[in-house]
């Protein structure tokens, strides 16, 4: 797999698997086939209303969890500050994983400034999961 470094010097597959538009009923089963043919990008969002099944099927492939590279987005109804951070620990339950590689706005809409500088704060305690 080839890799992109990001400015923060994380290293991002440069192939992924989306979720959008897949039925709740069928993203267990479709991410669990993108991970049998070699996906360990996993692109979803709150907007998606499939976050769970998503951690469903990673936790069931039984692949470590650190060999995932995994992305979501933050839907504008989550932005200002607390908000943000708020919807970043559903996501994360939802996910069912201890942290996110990438979190992304969704659009630029409504208090995207109180849900970068939340982002920007997790950020800097190093990873998502940290959340106080």
């Amino acid at each position: 797999m080839e890799y992109v470094k990001l400015n923060n010097g994380v290293e991002m597959p440069i192939l992924g698997f989306g979720v959008y538009q897949i039925p709740r009923e069928e993203t267990k089963k479709c991410v669990l086939d993108a991970i049998s043919v070699g996906f360990r990008a996993i692109d979803t969002a709150q907007s998606y209303f499939n976050e769970a099944e998503v951690g469903d099927a990673i936790k069931e492939s039984g692949i470590p969890r650190e060999e995932f590279f995994i992305t979501t987005k933050i839907w504008i109804d989550n932005y200002g500050y607390e908000k943000c951070k708020a919807s970043i620990k559903e996501s994360l339950k939802k996910l069912k994983t201890d942290y996110i590689d990438l979190v992304l706005l969704h659009q630029p809409f409504s208090d995207y400034y109180g849900a970068y500088r939340a982002l920007e704060e997790l950020l800097k305690k190093e990873k998502l999961e940290q959340l106080e």
